[in-house]
């Protein structure tokens, strides 16, 4: 295609919003008219579930649950009355408490204020708050932010090493829709024991965010904590970033929670349009499908050009990996859906993996997240009438020009800066865009029976373990792995046995192992 049939295809494709300032462009996506026609019916019934997802239908049969998040950010959308007032009232009481807390009204017990966040959670309740404070927390917010996302030991200890005597004004936020997720839990009792060492009442400087009548809630009243926010039963993890999972980690940073809000509502009411070409989350349903056929057959490389939005990428793998990615449909056919996400940001990438996506397996498709914006004030220049910003944005367009000469398709999403309305924005896009397009495809993009198996995998290998030490500890001369698996119960599970002794050696858990490593049959094994 020619220079003006590509500027023409451009400017027929080109979606722009003018409240936002925001613009989706997708004509370097090689579909044709015919296409988007083939699809019609499809998006016709996307259109109508949606609309019917979003005034209370039930939209998770296996848990009879609807799903509701949009209603978070407009709580005149809520099917009920009650729902609308613990939306309104939730954000009232996340207002008031961030206020007292930096005012200092509510201070910690050994300092005259609290100066840092400490946020315990896993996946949507950490993915979510963590790329918002990298995106939009001020240069000096009024509490930093640290985060415990994972069952690390050395990873915790870093986190509480960097906060070090800090500790004593440090407030915790424990975040899990049940309390019993393990991820959380064990962050939870990892940091109060280093309360404990440090003779700090942890109970006096740590929040739940939780479900009503959960575990957590309980342990968090029972025991005084400062407060607790609810987690709603209709708001999944990887969608609940405008919920008070998201909001009270912000707005103690200092961000504008209402401007993200108002942000996420504005978009919405942009993707509500049931027609393909004035719905920009219909357009990247639209080029998500044509790219993957349907069957997610490329990967999504998200490129965002600007250092803030670095974690976006990320965030995206678990909206889009864990709504889309299914082993069957809605008919209970199997179709191993699902579409791959990776990135990093621009230029970063130019030096980078963009060699082999220009070159290599054109296994993929580009978004490029371009923000007009360059800083705060106004630029030098690098060399005569250039600044590094506009060296920034022609980097964007070259590599655009040179993926699509050599058949590689992209789009570009462009906002006017990364502050809170346009991220709030940003998040609200892609939710949408995974709905409709989980409906394209017939699959429930609001459960995740895959993690839940991944769970109760690792509660076994657990429960093997205590098996595997009490046989140890009743015998008096070393075993073999195979007849340790054997009286633990388990032997056709003679690999988890030898994984498990041999962590649990590493850690001088009482644990030791004889004979060549290199030959794990040949091992015995004894408790010391």
């Amino acid at each position: 295609m020619n220079s003006a049939a590509l500027w023409q295809r451009y400017q027929d494709w080109l979606y722009y919003h003018a409240g936002l300032g925001f613009y989706l462009d997708v004509s370097r996506m090689r579909f044709d008219d015919g296409f988007v026609q083939q699809l019609k019916p499809k998006f016709d019934q996307a259109f109508q579930e949606m609309a019917a997802l979003e005034s209370g239908a039930i939209a998770n049969p296996d848990e009879n649950r609807m799903v509701g998040h949009y209603w978070l950010r407009d709580p005149d959308l809520a099917p009920s009355d009650d729902f609308k007032r613990d939306i309104e009232q939730t954000i009232e009481d996340i207002e008031s408490f961030v206020q007292k807390i930096h005012s200092g009204a509510t201070c910690p017990p050994q300092a005259e204020r609290f100066t840092d966040i400490l946020s315990i959670g896993i996946g949507g309740s950490a993915l979510g708050p963590e790329f918002v404070a990298e995106a939009l927390s001020p240069d000096l917010p009024p509490m930093g932010i640290h985060f415990i996302d994972n069952t690390d030991p050395a990873g915790i200890d870093r986190v509480l090493a960097r906060i070090g005597d800090r500790l004593n004004s440090t407030l915790v936020l424990v975040i899990s829709k049940s309390g019993g997720t393990p991820e959380p839990r064990n962050g939870m009792i990892e940091v109060q024991h280093a309360f404990s060492t440090h003779n700090l009442d942890f109970s006096k400087q740590a929040v739940a965010i939780t479900g009503r009548g959960s575990n957590l809630d309980n342990v968090a009243k029972s025991q005084g904590w400062l407060t607790t926010f609810p987690m709603h039963d209709w708001v999944g993890g990887r969608t609940s970033e405008f919920s008070a999972v998201g909001l009270v980690p912000a707005a103690l940073q200092g961000i504008d929670i209402r401007a993200i809000l108002a942000g996420a509502k504005e978009m919405d009411a942009a993707t509500r349009l049931p027609e393909i070409k004035g719905n920009p989350a219909a357009l990247l349903a639209l080029a998500w499908y044509f790219s993957g056929n349907g069957k997610g057959e490329k990967d999504m490389v998200v490129l965002p050009y600007k250092d803030s939005l670095l974690l976006f990428s990320r965030y995206l793998q678990q909206l889009v990996m864990e709504s889309l990615g299914k082993e069957k449909d809605l008919d209970g056919n199997a179709v191993y859906q699902g579409i791959a996400v990776y990135g990093n940001k621009g230029s970063t990438d130019q030096h980078a993996y963009v060699q082999q996506l220009r070159e290599g397996v054109p296994n993929f498709f580009l978004t490029f997240i371009e923000v007009l914006h360059d800083r705060t004030g106004q630029s030098i220049e690098i060399e005569l009438g250039v600044t590094s910003g506009d060296y920034l944005s022609g980097l964007l367009q070259g590599t655009r020009q040179a993926l699509y000469e050599n058949h590689r398709d992209s789009i570009t999403v462009t906002i006017p800066e990364a502050n809170a309305h346009n991220v709030g924005a940003l998040i609200a896009l892609y939710e949408r865009a995974v709905g409709l397009y989980g409906f394209l495809i017939n699959v429930n993009a609001y459960h995740q029976p895959g993690v839940e198996a991944g769970k109760k995998a690792a509660a076994a290998i657990l429960d093997l373990q205590r098996n595997v030490v009490q046989v140890l500890q009743a015998e008096k001369t070393p075993l073999p792995i195979a007849t340790l698996a054997l009286r633990a119960g388990a032997p056709d599970q003679i690999e988890a046995v030898y994984k498990i002794v041999r962590h649990l050696e590493a850690n001088q858990r009482g644990v030791k192992l004889y004979g060549n490593l290199a030959q794990p049959q040949g091992l015995t094994v004894s408790s010391l």
